[in-house]
């Protein structure tokens, strides 16, 4: 499902393990991203300009880079705190 957010593969070890505990019939994770040279470049040049997007520009920016609108929206929330850990 496009619309759902994702965790890293250590997310359910942290919690104790909940997949496991269920005989692996829990949710299935979403893999990592792995964002193209291009993708982090527009992406980046975006940050630069606007440190939050609205919902109609991550809409078109998704569209423009092939990405979900979450993985946008994930996209500008942890660039924002590595910006946040610089200063």
């Amino acid at each position: 499902d496009e619309s759902s957010g994702y965790e890293s593969e250590s997310a359910g070890a942290e919690r104790g393990g909940a997949a496991a505990a269920d005989g692996g019939r829990g949710r299935q994770r979403r893999a990592r991203t792995a964002f193209t040279s291009e993708q982090v470049c527009r992406l980046e040049k975006t940050f630069q300009r606007q440190k939050y997007l609205g919902a109609t520009e991550r809409r078109k920016l998704a569209a423009a880079l092939q990405l979900s609108e979450i993985q946008i929206k994930t996209w500008f929330q942890n660039r924002r705190m590595k910006l946040k850990r610089q200063i």
